[in-house]
């Protein structure tokens, strides 16, 4: 239906049944174009059609949102605001989330919940990544599984969110454009008015559900429901949502922060034994050099991640400890521990307004996501507003 509605969306060909023996699926005719958001995203040969991805994708979006609800299958499921808040709190408090401005998110967003919207159909995982691209724009919108009716500006503000910008910061409209211009584009192409204060409830939101997410599938290392080391790395990705959501708050905030003093302590001695970050810099060496140069394919995507976690190990060992140190110490200044502090956080009983307390915020923010992934674009941003060189 969505194809004929007008959707830049695959036609479907056949639906797969009990006598294929293949399981849930179907057939779809086939799309041209690329969907990896780094090879897309600043490249040259698709500078044309990047620059009217605002105005593509607001289209798709107002064409997905006007669907009628007839027509469509009857078990899509209808979920409200407070739904979906419940559900995500209820999936962090499962793991034993502990994140302070997590818990201070999960308040702000229960203070500030929207009244139910007139619910339309919502893609549900509408971003770069999920779109093909080809020279002239979006040759097919890809992953439907999660569509639901609901608030469409829940789709609009989840191309906006900080992990959906892949290298490219600061173009907060999936890395590719502000999200200004994107609102402004698909005002025009639905003819509606965007609440900006709604908007902004769901980028807080959709922001939150990445890292619960990354949260869930770091769990499902332990459960063994996907024991793969790939798993315990994007569950380490928390801390990029961490810092994504210490900025989005400092943007609410009445006053500017304060610069603050920060550095990373050195990663390797240049005296003493032989540190456990040094064994760790040893075998990731051997891993970049005597191991991947002989793999492709999936072999080598492995040997990637696991580079990528002896990493993490290598800059935990020789770091974890002072930073662990430090944010004791701030805690106690702040006189709280850290699971009253969250829980402070949590019920609205410490303010972000306090510089001491939105200071620790932002050192462990950078402490944490320093040693996870250092290269992650919110700590550079991060740094840079906080005059930090």
């Amino acid at each position: 239906m969505a194809e004929q509605a007008g959707v830049t969306a695959p036609r479907v060909l056949g639906v797969l049944g009990d006598e294929d023996a293949l399981g849930t699926g179907f057939v779809m005719a086939r799309a041209e174009g690329e969907t990896l958001p780094h090879k897309i995203l600043g490249n040259p040969d698709f500078a044309e059609a990047e620059a009217g991805l605002s105005t593509a994708c607001a289209r798709e979006l107002a064409l997905i949102h006007a669907l009628p609800r007839d027509g469509l299958p009857g078990d899509i499921q209808t979920v409200t605001e407070r739904q979906l808040l419940d559900q995500q709190e209820a999936a962090y408090r499962e793991v034993d989330g502990a994140i302070p401005i997590f818990d201070h998110a999960f308040g702000w967003l229960e203070r500030h919940l929207p009244p139910p919207a007139e619910p339309k159909l919502v893609h549900g995982d509408f971003r770069m990544g999920n779109l093909m691209i080809d020279s002239d724009g979006i040759s097919a919108v890809l992953d439907w599984e999660l569509a639901h009716f609901g608030d469409p500006l829940e789709d609009l503000a989840y191309l906006c969110t900080p992990s959906w910008r892949f290298g490219h910061y600061e173009k907060e409209a999936g890395g590719f454009d502000s999200a200004g211009n994107l609102i402004a584009a698909y005002e025009a192409a639905s003819g509606t008015t965007v609440d900006r204060a709604r908007f902004d409830w769901w980028l807080v939101y959709n922001t939150v559900w990445w890292g619960v997410a990354c949260l869930r599938m770091g769990h499902s290392y332990r459960d063994g429901s996907a024991h793969t080391l790939e798993r315990t790395i994007i569950g380490r990705r928390v801390s990029e949502v961490e810092i994504d959501l210490v900025l989005q708050f400092e943007a609410m905030r009445d006053t500017e922060s304060r610069p603050i003093e920060w550095a990373e302590p050195p990663l390797l001695p240049e005296t003493g034994e032989v540190a456990y970050a040094e064994i760790l810099n040893a075998l990731i060496e051997w891993d970049r050099e005597k191991v991947m140069p002989g793999l492709e394919g999936h072999p080598l995507f492995e040997a990637r991640v696991a580079n990528n976690a002896l990493g993490i190990a290598q800059r935990a060992a020789a770091w974890g400890g002072i930073f662990a140190a430090r944010q004791a110490q701030r805690l106690d200044a702040l006189d709280i521990g850290h699971g009253a502090f969250c829980k402070a956080l949590r019920g609205g009983h410490r303010d972000l307004a306090d510089d001491d307390l939105f200071d620790h915020l932002r050192l462990s923010a950078l402490e944490r996501l320093s040693i996870d992934q250092p290269k992650y674009g919110g700590l550079r941003v991060a740094k840079t507003r906080w005059r930090i060189k």
